[in-house]
């Protein structure tokens, strides 16, 4: 069969992601076109949209861009493919645990019954202000911020640790994902990333100060417990979020 050349805008079309996103991964060495045009356009080849096809599945599974390039180029596509089945089946077992935790949700907030602690985690995750109270208090007791965030959490309706939660997921995987798409995380990007992580906080928490902050992410990466919590959603997370932070915070001070 005839290998028919395909155009970057073509292989964009082909494949759902942007042309930018062809150019990047040309420039970083991931999918690099068989050939160019006579004026010099990239020209793809249908061995070289079967390689972007593997990438995008693995990208569909929140591997980084190094890593992907280490499995394609090893030539173990076919093992890392009988990985990729298994972090499927995971991903699925988690996402059915979470349904039937909202489910239960659902059902006790219709009934009017108030949600036992271990509800709460189970719905949660492991972020519960209960959870480490006693340590918080050692630590923190005796700073405005502690005392501003004990006045505030306690009034929280389980409506509040919804939306406080979601917010916080949502912030945190966007820096995943700016993280996966090799942005700097002193860029742009990323900082305003991490600033949005500081409103956050101060909205729900505490007066969030650019100092407070720095020491936040400071303790992301020296304690394990939270680096643990991030590098479950990203290798590295904990360390570019601490970098991200403190480039937000020259940045304002500056």
């Amino acid at each position: 069969m005839r290998t028919v050349p395909h155009s970057v805008g073509e292989a964009a079309r082909l494949s759902g992601v942007t042309v930018r996103t062809l150019h990047h991964y040309d420039e970083i060495g991931l999918l690099t076109p068989s050939a160019r045009t006579a004026a010099g356009y990239r020209s793809y080849s249908d061995a070289d949209l079967d390689r972007l096809r593997r990438i995008l599945g693995y990208r569909a599974m929140d591997l980084g861009l190094d890593e992907i390039a280490t499995i394609l180029d090893d030539g173990t596509d076919r093992e890392h493919l009988r990985r990729q089945r298994e972090l499927l089946l995971a991903r699925i077992e988690r996402l059915q645990r979470m349904v039937a935790a909202v489910d239960r949700e659902l059902e006790a907030s219709t009934m009017g019954i108030d949600l036992t602690q271990e509800e709460k985690f189970e719905l949660f995750g492991d972020f519960d202000p209960d959870d480490h109270a006693e340590e918080a208090e050692q630590r923190w007791g005796g700073t405005d911020a502690y005392r501003q965030s004990q006045q505030r959490m306690r009034s929280f309706t389980k409506q509040d640790w919804q939306r406080f939660t979601a917010e916080q997921r949502e912030i945190e995987q966007r820096l995943a994902e700016a993280k996966r798409a090799d942005a700097a995380p002193d860029g742009e990007q990323a900082m305003d990333l991490a600033e949005q992580h500081r409103q956050h906080i101060t909205r729900w928490c505490y007066d969030c100060t650019y100092e407070i902050h720095r020491g936040l992410g400071d303790m992301y990466v020296a304690d394990e417990r939270f680096t643990a919590h991030y590098e479950q959603t990203e290798p590295g997370l904990a360390d570019y979020i601490r970098t991200a932070i403190h480039a937000n915070a020259d940045r304002a001070e500056h």
